[in-house]
């Protein structure tokens, strides 16, 4: 597979040239993409009988260079070595001090998509300073890289030359009761009254057994939900209910969240060209991109990320991931790409557009007067019923909800259940009519491209050929991460399904999770 030199494990999908079907989805920091093929996202299963209709590496290539815009490339500046290194000091310092992994568990099993493992032989061990709350890595003949935790922002890899941020945390406090004082979904007392009717819950037991069956899986969260009711849940030992966990790209659905409650609020609509102020002189091209075409991955900005088709993986250090490791403002770097197609044409899997709509959520928050840091907390997250979210920042201060997030499984599922709920919660409707099916609905320059299953920062479990990502019904959509992380929200069923694990897992979790699912859709039936 194409991305394996860039030292992680290969991705489930069907590149359908050379019709390679791989058993894992490791997606791009987070998320799956386009798999440099044809692109259906299978995690686990069997290909489909024919690949006529499949869109081919070579058209999808094709298609996009007839669009393409004379601008240029820029590649990330910067060594790739120290790029890799620190991926893996952030990624120690998350895992120590906001997961509370074992160091030489975290070096073993987590982070992967940042800091490549087999880089990390290259470098130095790393040091834990329990008392600083950093990790540091030193490069042989080069140098040492620092990641150190910053309260409620988590944890920072210093730009260079720097010993601290260029931005002022804050303490982030949740306003909510303790949790467990609080029955679910606002807490975690979980009913005692009897399963609900129809569901076979020794099928759920099993369903919870399938999903942990694979050691080297790695699994350290699942939790399922029925009707906003948990019908199953286990964890890994030492992780539990409370306990945040790497989360990677499921972070963009929190994005996409958060401009659901600046558009309900009046703030934003879908369709308005996005106010970003780097694009505002006259005549900028830019100025067309619409709010929409960034919740689609249609902006069409250049940049190169490991799901491009044409990505080639000896060329220079991709973008889509330099936002993590580059230790840069990501919202200005994102903000300043040239165009390579005019917007809501072409349908790429990159981190140019959830930075760019985190950058929108910044620029309404604070043009209000209020505090940005804690927007996620009191806009959202209090609302319902979530306190372990530590939505990390760039050293400016930027949130990096692309794939920066840590959140517990069952934080995930309060968060799946407000979309399986149309938005509303407690009778409140906290997202706007309309916007859990916009997220839902294959974006246009996805569909374009003949690849239905991408919306509005949810994965959509669309159907090629009878072949589906997943062995649920093509109306489930999804929050999905790097390396495994997997949120399913199964509408005709009624359920939410969380997934968590570390990306050493990544290989084989396909299959554990596929075994659960087909169970749960015996066990649970259509509503």
């Amino acid at each position: 597979m194409r991305l394996r030199s860039l030292h992680r494990p290969a991705r489930p999908w069907l590149a359908v040239g050379a019709l390679i079907l791989a058993s894992l989805l490791s997606a791009c920091g987070g998320g799956g993409g386009g798999g440099g093929g044809g692109g259906l996202p299978i995690v686990g299963g069997t290909p489909p009988p024919s690949t006529a209709e499949l869109p081919s590496r070579e058209a999808l290539i094709a298609r996009a260079r007839s669009l393409e815009l004379n601008t240029p490339y820029v590649p990330p500046p910067g060594n790739v070595l120290e790029h890799n290194t620190s991926g893996y000091a952030k990624a120690m310092c998350s895992a120590v001090f906001i997961t509370g992994l074992d160091p030489d568990v975290a070096a073993e099993t987590i982070g992967y998509f940042v800091g490549p493992y087999s880089e990390r032989r290259k470098v130095g061990k790393p040091v834990i300073d329990r008392t600083k709350r950093e990790v540091r890595i030193a490069i042989p003949g080069g140098p040492t890289l620092t990641a150190r935790q910053f309260g409620s922002q988590g944890c920072v890899t210093l730009p260079p030359g720097r010993d601290d941020v260029l931005f002022t945390p804050i303490e982030v406090k949740s306003t909510l009761p303790d949790a467990a004082t609080q029955p679910w979904p606002m807490g975690d007392l979980l009913s005692s009254t009897a399963p609900p009717a129809g569901v076979n819950m020794a099928k759920v037991a099993q369903a919870v057994d399938a999903a942990f069956a694979i050691p080297e899986a790695y699994t350290s969260a699942f939790v399922v939900t029925h009707k906003g009711r948990i019908i199953g849940e286990r964890y890994m030992q030492g992780i539990g209910p409370t306990t945040p966990l790497e989360s990677w790209s499921m972070g963009k659905s929190v994005v996409a969240t958060m401009m659901g409650l600046l558009i309900k609020q009046g703030v934003y609509t879908l369709d308005q060209p996005a106010p970003i102020p780097e694009w505002q002189g006259e005549g900028d091209p830019r100025q067309k991109i619409r709010i929409s075409d960034l919740l689609h991955m249609s902006s069409g900005l250049r940049i190169k990320a490991p799901d491009d088709p044409d990505f080639d993986p000896n060329g220079t250090y991709p973008d889509h991931i330099y936002f993590y490791t580059g230790r840069i403002n990501a919202f200005n770097y994102a903000a300043t790409r040239p165009q390579q197609w005019q917007p809501n044409l072409v349908g790429r899997y990159r981190n140019t557009d959830p930075v760019l709509a985190s950058y929108l959520v910044r620029l309404a928050v604070e043009k209000r007067g209020e505090e940005y840091l804690s927007f996620p907390q009191r806009a959202l997250f209090d609302k319902i019923g979530i306190r372990s979210m530590v939505l990390e920042t760039d050293p400016y201060g930027n949130f990096m909800a692309q794939g920066y997030d840590f959140m517990s499984g069952r934080d995930w599922a309060r968060l799946a259940n407000l979309y399986l709920q149309d938005g509303v919660w407690n009778g409140e409707r906290l997202l706007p009519e309309g916007f859990v099916n916009f997220v839902r609905t294959v974006a246009p320059g996805w569909a374009a491209d003949k690849r239905p299953i991408y919306g509005g920062f949810f994965w959509l479990n669309g159907s090629i050929n009878g072949v589906t990502a997943f062995p649920v019904p093509t109306s489930a959509y999804y929050m999905l991460g790097a390396d495994g992380q997997v949120v399913l929200i199964v509408p005709s069923h009624d359920l939410v399904i969380v997934r968590i694990g570390h990306s050493k897992g990544a290989p084989v979790y396909g299959r554990a999770l596929n075994d659960a699912l087909k169970l749960l859709m015996e066990a649970v039936p259509a509503s």
